[in-house]
């Protein structure tokens, strides 16, 4: 039995954070439910190369996740130029880059070529090319 893991992320004006995710960061839009007033009250995106992430508004009442806020995402990148052209998206958009496309080893040992990004409600992502495990893609499209 193989399990996936999908994040959750809540924000102010989900409609807005969809907009940014699909139109800036690179995500496809998998599925939206707006509710009859046309805002976005559940979201699910994917990255091309695998992986989903949910989201939805602040304001709902679930007891378990209501009010939830905040957080910090890492996306696992193809290639160096993914990354590049995400952090080229961002800064066109005139978006925040918390860091910008970088070599380093992260504390597993395993070296990467990553990009750190804040969303309009600044939630962290970080796009790299470290896989887990100490494995990293190759560096096949950088540029």
């Amino acid at each position: 039995m193989s399990s996936t893991v999908w994040p959750i992320l809540h924000y102010d004006d989900p409609g807005a954070a969809l907009r940014f995710l699909t139109g800036t960061a690179g995500f496809t839009e998998v599925v939206t439910i707006r509710d009859d007033a046309g805002d976005v009250v559940h979201a699910e995106v994917s990255w091309p190369g695998g992986g989903t992430v949910l989201f939805g508004g602040t304001a709902h009442d679930d007891g378990v996740h209501a009010g939830l806020r905040g957080g910090a995402l890492y996306v696992v990148a193809s290639t160096e130029t993914e990354i590049d052209a995400v952090h080229e998206r961002v800064t066109a958009a005139g978006g925040t880059v918390v860091r910008a496309p970088h070599r380093t080893e992260f504390a597993a040992g395993g070296p990467t070529y990553a990009c750190t990004i804040a969303d309009p409600e600044g939630n962290l992502w970080t796009f790299g090319t470290y896989r887990g495990g100490g494995v990293t893609n190759p560096r096949s499209g950088s540029g």
